[in-house]
């Protein structure tokens, strides 16, 4: 028995079941899934790579950084107090005539020294040597006519009164010759002190008037340093008191001096009050006019606490060091470690410094190498010296 089976009009049997398509939700299911695999991938990788550099940062410690030590030390250090001011001559002058004239003759060098009473500069005194000699000439007469008149009166053969005008007539020519000297003598120009000339200011020829400017004398065995100090420091000071003095022409040298004055009034401008000191100067290297650095050595502080200016960090948040401490690891071993301790810091004296707060005597401070630090970074003692603090710190 054949069986027929039939087709539809496409060709297709007609008994095959049609085909279903896939249902959305699987393909959410599936895609979800994907990114749910990913994102957890992802989110394990930065957990496993956070850890791996948190163990490797761990692990590599950086290595310590050489620094050089300098211990804290209790010492008494100078009390000094500095101020600036400049050098000014005890005796200086610029020589000058009295009288107008002209100049005649110059008797000096530039720049030599000259004894008191040495001729600089005569003017033209031609008249006054002819009125000199008139008087001389008056005056030999006055003295012949009272020496006769005198006789005559002794013997009773003369007036008192003709005693009387010939003694007139000598003292007014002994006048003449006195105003007429005193005017040659101005018409000479000597030095009036002890000194060194400066410039000659003059020529021969030159008509000078009554103060013209002839050439500058100054003594230089002793001069004056004057400065100021203020208000607050005015209490400490004393005549008689030592005195170093700087100038920039001689660096690394000291000049000695006292105290000599101390201006009775405070500048109510500035508050300061004026000091003067005097200083010797026998090889006349010191200069009036000369800028000069003055430190006052006052009497001896306590003891206090001092480390290498060096040591010293100063910011706007404070001055502070670094303290190096000890502190033994797991393994046993001893590691060092700076630590940023802030302070208060004093007066400064040849390289060192106060510490009136936050150190104590025997503490290692970094003295060199703090650029490179933080606190709490180990370090590790350099073989390099520190800068010594004198054992025995200069007094004047």
């Amino acid at each position: 028995m054949n069986i027929v089976t039939e087709h539809k009009i496409s060709g297709e049997p007609i008994d095959k079941a049609p085909e279903r398509p896939v249902r959305p939700l699987l393909w959410f299911i599936i895609v979800g899934s994907l990114l749910a695999v990913l994102v957890g991938g992802l989110v394990w990788f930065n957990y496993f790579r956070g850890q791996m550099i948190k163990q490797f940062f761990a692990n590599n410690k950086p290595p310590p950084v050489a620094v050089s030590v300098a211990e804290a030390k209790s010492e008494v250090v100078p009390n000094l107090l500095t101020a600036v001011g400049g050098l000014a001559a005890v005796h200086q002058v610029d020589v000058t005539t009295d009288v107008n004239g002209r100049v005649t003759e110059i008797k000096f060098e530039p720049g030599t020294h000259v004894e008191a009473g040495t001729p600089l500069v005569q003017l033209f005194d031609a008249p006054e040597q002819g009125d000199l000699a008139n008087f001389k000439a008056q005056a030999t007469v006055a003295q012949l006519s009272l020496d006769r008149a005198k006789q005559l009166a002794s013997r009773q053969f003369g007036p008192q009164a003709t005693v009387d005008q010939a003694q007139a007539a000598y003292d007014q020519a002994q006048a003449g010759i006195a105003k007429t000297e005193a005017l040659i003598s101005q018409k000479l120009v000597r030095a009036p002190f002890s000194g060194d000339l400066g410039v000659r200011k003059v020529e021969v020829g030159q008509y000078l008037t009554a103060g013209t400017a002839i050439v500058s004398l100054t003594d230089l065995s002793e001069l004056w340093a004057n400065f100021t100090v203020t208000e607050k420091d005015s209490g400490n000071l004393k005549v008689g008191q030592s005195v170093r003095l700087r100038v920039d022409a001689y660096p690394g040298r000291t000049f000695d001096a006292k105290i000599t004055t101390i201006e009775p009034q405070i500048s109510a401008d500035t508050r300061n009050i004026r000091v003067q000191a005097t200083v010797a100067n026998p090889e006349k290297i010191l200069k009036p006019g000369m800028f000069v650095t003055t430190t006052v050595v006052l009497p001896d502080k306590p003891a206090v606490i001092t480390v290498p200016e060096t040591a010293v960090d100063y910011t706007l948040y404070g001055d502070s060091v670094f303290v190096i401490t000890e502190k033994k690891e797991e393994d046993g071993k001893t590691s060092l470690s700076a630590v940023r301790t802030f302070v208060q810091t004093g007066s400064r004296v040849e390289g060192r410094v106060e510490i009136l707060k936050g150190v104590k005597p025997g503490d290692k401070v970094v003295a060199v190498g703090q650029l490179k630090l933080q606190s709490g970074a180990p370090v590790s003692i350099s073989a390099d010296p520190a800068p010594q603090i004198p054992a025995q710190p200069p007094r004047y």
